[in-house]
């Protein structure tokens, strides 16, 4: 399939007319992380050894909008492995003067929240994310066709991709994870059965999602309604296989859910201002199961604010709270014995701040993520030079701390990198 998608948007680039307008762009890149943490039971000390080239080309023809976007990478962290992947590829148009459609493969945000996602539902490389890598790849791109609607309402938006696009999730070669069967985290460096690959659903209709979104700007305020049908993008559900030497054996699926959820995002007090609430309902989830294997519905909140406080310097807060409908249980397994987990709220706190030196050519960051209730914190340095108009030159590091190992960033405390990335756009 994706020798196929990248067959596809290099004969889309080639189709284009002699006679419209055509940019062509793109970057080399290196990027070299390794792991901080010498016990972790990954495959390799390497979190990034990769060299990249982007290639990127638009076109505007008569009515019609092209754009694409190409990546090939050659990875040695684990092995030697040359990829590639067609990012964006995709065809814009219009029909009248009230619908634009957007079809092929593109790559989808929604929401108001930095970071943190409540009605954005679309698919992210958290794989990337942990490593350093750019920004743009944590948004992972799907197949979709996007139809906007224009009208004194509001615009409308309708996303429907036709194949289920799963979160790229730590597997365990260059970032290990906690398995909550075995109540541990592990890595391919313990086994390869420690490869962490849960089968994708079905292509079949049933499985296919479909995101709306209703915008409007209410006195300099950009206001949304949302709503999703698919399934959760991160596999929280589990199937019971059968008992192997005495102990149950489950893998992991995807579970099925509805999101509903509102947003508002605008100007206060000088700076910005954001409001973003959402209501997962688990449509597998069953309340009278003494042990359920699939998540429990639940609310979640957010409230964010972001403000320029001195030159070149800027700080935004967000607060996030998440609150299952159910006190039902899911299933857990500790030192081979099956034990529950009972439903509690999690809130999360996070602050991003930015500073720009030097003219504007020096970006200090620093993002923190911290949950009180959780226990855990995962923090992301970055020091960003422009040397040259083509030049740039990064380094950063992520590192994770955590009480317990089966929270969300807990889970990741033995995966502690620092990188360094330089890059040369053309």
């Amino acid at each position: 399939m994706k020798k196929t998608l990248t067959i596809l948007g290099l004969l889309l680039l080639a189709a284009v007319p002699a006679r419209a307008e055509l940019f062509i762009d793109g970057f080399l890149q290196g990027l070299y992380g390794g792991r901080i943490d010498q016990n972790n039971p990954t495959e390799t000390e390497y979190t990034a050894s990769e060299t990249r080239m982007q290639l990127r080309a638009e076109h505007f023809g008569d009515g019609v909008e092209f754009f694409g976007r190409l990546d090939f990478t050659y990875d040695g962290a684990v092995g030697d492995e040359l990829d590639w992947e067609l990012r964006e590829g995709y065809m814009k148009f219009r029909l009248g003067n009230n619908l634009d459609f957007k079809i092929g493969r593109q790559i989808v945000t929604w929401g108001t929240g930095d970071l943190i996602f409540i009605n954005d539902v679309f698919a992210k490389d958290y794989q990337s994310f942990l490593v350093g890598r750019d920004d743009q790849y944590l948004k992972a791109p799907q197949n979709a066709m996007r139809v906007e609607y224009y009208n004194p309402i509001g615009e409308l938006s309708i996303v429907w991709s036709p194949k289920f696009a799963a979160n790229r999730i730590p597997d365990g070669r260059k970032l290990s994870y906690y398995n909550p069967f075995g109540a541990a985290i592990v890595g391919t460096g313990m086994g390869e059965e420690f490869l962490f690959e849960p089968p994708e659903p079905e292509s079949r209709f049933k499985n296919s999602e479909i995101a709306m979104r209703l915008s409007r700007t209410i006195m300099n305020h950009r206001t949304s309604l949302y709503y999703y049908h698919g399934l959760y993008k991160n596999p929280t559900g589990a199937d019971f296989m059968g008992v192997v030497d005495d102990l149950p054996v489950y893998a992991p699926v995807f579970a099925r859910v509805d999101v509903y959820g509102a947003s508002i995002r605008g100007t206060l007090w000088g700076g910005v201002l954001w409001l973003e609430g959402g209501w997962f309902d688990s449509r597998d989830y069953q309340a009278n199961e003494t042990v359920n294997l699939r998540p429990n519905s639940m609310v979640t909140g957010m409230i964010g604010y972001e403000r320029q406080i001195a030159t070149n310097l800027t700080i935004n807060a967000q607060w996030q709270v998440q609150h299952k409908l159910d006190d039902g249980v899911f299933l857990r397994v500790k030192d081979g014995g099956m034990t529950v987990k009972t439903s509690e709220d999690r809130h999360l706190l996070t602050s991003r701040i930015t500073k720009l030196m030097m003219d504007e050519n020096l970006t200090l960051s620093t993002f923190v993520f911290y949950s009180p209730t959780d226990e855990d914190t995962y923090i992301r340095l970055n020091a960003s030079y422009k040397h040259t108009d083509e030049v740039t030159l990064s380094v950063g590091g992520n590192i994770f701390a955590g009480k317990y190992e089966s929270t969300e960033f807990g889970q990741f405390q033995k995966n502690d990198n620092a990188y360094v990335k330089v890059t040369y756009g053309f």
